[in-house]
C-alpha cells in the first residue's frame, strides 16, 4: 500500500524541546514518521522562537523541512490599528504573511499531500489558499481551546482597561476559532473535554482525540529526592506568569510561616527580570535551566497554580511518569483523566495549597502513594506510541 503524504505547517519551529508546544508538535512530526507517513514539515521560523537549522535534531534529516522567516512580535501601533479598525484577533494578523502563503501553495503543488494538519488555529487563516490548490483533507490540531484560555485572563484581570481588552479579544478569537473548526475537515482535539466543546459548536465534522502522549521513562534513584516544590515552564506564556505570581504573591507567604522548610524553586524560558524580586524566603527563580531534567531530579512536588489555560499540561504528565507529586488547580489539570486525592492533591484557593503542603509533608507515605499512583495511570493513558498508532490508523481509514 502507497504511504499516506501528509504536510503538517506550524507556527513555529518545534525544537528546542523544552516547552509544551514544541513537545506536542515535535511528537507528531516523529510520530507519523514512525507510522511509515512520508512526512513533510513547514515551520514559521519566529522572531520570538528563532531556531538555527544547525540546531536541529536526526529526524528533520529524515523528513523534507521548510522554514520561513517571519517577525511575529508584538507590536503597539499594529495592535492599536488591529483593536480599533478589525474584527480578528491580534493573533491571527501577526501570523499571516503573503510570502508565507505563496510558499505553502508552492509546496502543496510540489508534495502533494493525502493531508495538511494546520498546528495552531491561528494559521487557519490560510484554509481558503490551501482549497485553491489541493483537495487535501484538511485537519487542525487543537492544542487548546484557545478562547477559553482569554475569557479566564479577563475574568483574572487586575484593571478594568486589561479586562474590556482581553474580554474583546476572547470575543474575536471565539467567533474566529469556531470558525476556523468549521472550514476543516477534520478536528484533532488534544482532551476528551476539548472534543465535546468541538462536536457541539462543530457539528458533522470528523473529530479524532489524540491526547499528548508521552514516552515513559524508567524510574532511577540516582538523585535522592526532597519534598520541596518545584514549577517549570514557558514564563512568556500569560497563564504562567500570572500563576507563579499569584502563587508567590498570595499563597507562599502564610505558606512559608505555616511550613518554614519547604522551599520552592521555578524555572522556565524568557523568565521575566521582575520575577527575580521574589527570590528569598525559601524561594529560589532558576531563570532559564539548560536540562530540565536536572532541575527537577531532586525535587518531589510540582505545583501547579494555574487559573487560566487549556489543553493538556504537558509537564505535569511528564511529572507524572517521573513519579512526581503533583499540587494543581482543576484549570492545571484540565484534559487530563486523573482523580484527585487518588492520582494528584487538588488546591483551588489560597488555604488550599497551604492545608495541602502541611499535609504531604505529615503523611508522606500516603502521599507517595499518590504519587505512584499517578505513574501508574499515565502508564496506562498516556503512552505516546500507543496514542499516535491509534491516530494515523483512524485518519487511515477515511483517506
Amino acid at each position: 500500500m502507497a504511504k499516506h503524504r501528509i504536510l503538517i505547517v506550524t507556527n513555529r519551529v518545534p525544537f528546542p524541546l523544552n516547552d509544551g508546544g514544541a513537545l506536542a508538535m515535535h511528537a507528531m512530526v516523529q510520530g507519523y514518521y514512525n507510522e511509515g507517513w512520508d512526512v513533510h514539515l513547514l515551520s514559521m521560523n519566529t522572531s520570538r522562537h528563532y531556531v538555527a537549522p544547525d540546531d536541529l535534531p536526526e529526524i528533520y534529516s529524515k523528513i523534507a523541512f521548510d522554514t520561513f522567516d517571519i517577525n511575529t512580535d508584538v507590536k503597539l501601533v499594529p495592535t492599536v490599528k488591529n483593536f480599533i479598525f478589525s474584527r480578528k484577533p491580534n493573533h491571527v494578523e501577526r501570523f499571516y504573511d503573503k510570502d508565507f502563503d505563496k510558499k505553502l501553495k508552492e509546496i502543496i503543488n510540489t508534495h502533494d499531500p493525502d493531508l495538511i494538519q494546520i498546528e495552531s488555529v491561528y494559521l487557519a487563516s490560510y484554509i481558503p489558499s490551501i482549497r485553491l490548490v489541493s483537495s487535501a483533507r484538511i485537519a487542525i490540531r487543537l492544542h487548546n481551546v484557545e478562547y477559553q484560555i482569554w475569557e479566564r485572563l479577563s475574568a483574572e484581570a487586575s484593571s478594568s482597561f486589561k479586562r474590556f481588552y482581553l474580554r474583546d479579544l476572547a470575543v474575536r478569537i471565539r467567533r474566529f476559532e469556531t470558525n476556523a473548526w468549521n472550514k476543516a475537515d477534520i478536528l484533532i482535539p488534544i482532551s476528551a473535554t476539548d472534543a465535546t466543546l468541538v462536536r457541539d459548536a462543530a457539528i458533522g465534522k470528523q473529530v479524532f482525540v489524540a491526547p499528548f502522549g508521552i514516552e515513559i521513562p524508567e524510574q532511577k534513584d540516582t538523585v535522592e529526592e526532597r519534598w520541596i516544590g518545584y514549577h517549570i515552564g514557558a514564563m512568556d506564556w500569560m497563564p504562567n506568569a500570572e500563576g507563579i505570581r499569584w502563587f508567590l504573591e498570595d499563597i507562599w507567604p502564610e505558606l512559608h510561616r505555616q511550613s518554614p522548610d519547604f522551599q520552592f524553586f521555578f524555572a522556565g524560558r524568557n523568565m521575566p527580570g521582575s520575577f527575580v524580586k521574589y527570590d528569598g524566603n525559601g524561594v529560589t527563580c532558576s531563570g532559564e535551566v539548560a536540562n530540565a531534567g536536572d532541575f527537577i531530579a531532586d525535587k518531589k512536588v510540582l505545583i501547579v497554580p494555574l487559573k487560566s489555560g487549556g489543553g493538556i499540561r504537558i509537564k505535569i504528565l511528564e511529572a507524572m511518569a517521573a513519579g512526581r507529586l503533583v499540587l494543581s488547580t482543576s484549570v492545571g489539570m484540565q484534559g487530563i483523566d486523573a482523580e484527585p486525592g487518588t492520582h494528584y492533591l487538588l488546591a483551588e484557593t489560597e488555604a488550599d495549597f497551604q492545608n495541602q503542603v502541611q499535609w504531604l509533608l505529615a503523611n508522606k507515605e500516603s502521599a507517595e502513594m499518590i504519587a505512584r499512583d499517578g505513574r501508574k495511570m499515565v502508564i496506562n493513558q498516556y503512552d505516546g506510541r500507543k496514542i499516535i498508532a491509534s491516530l494515523a490508523a483512524n485518519l487511515s481509514r477515511i483517506l
